[in-house]
């Protein structure tokens, strides 16, 4: 819920900022320029760092799932080989 609630504001505020600022800026990128709103840039931005944000705490979470079932594996495996011997 409240991650929700943080969502929303930040959401509020950068549509806020953006029809405040709707004059024409220049961007430039590497090897690409090109003129758009500032609205529209604030807005993309906001957007890719979402998406970027979520994408790495999926894999980060990917990743900590599989390395757990990893390990749970390799703790069978040696107690089942504890058993052989006995």
């Amino acid at each position: 819920m409240r991650f929700l609630v943080l969502i929303i504001c930040i959401v509020v505020l950068v549509a806020i900022f953006s029809t405040q600022n709707s004059l024409p800026v220049s961007v430039s990128f590497l090897a690409w320029k090109f003129q758009a709103s500032l609205a529209i840039v604030v807005f993309l931005s906001v957007v890719s760092g979402i998406v970027i944000g979520a994408l790495s705490s999926f894999f980060i979470r990917l990743s900590k799932k599989h390395g757990a079932g990893k390990n749970n594996e390799s703790e069978i495996t040696r107690k089942q080989a504890g058993d052989a011997d006995l």
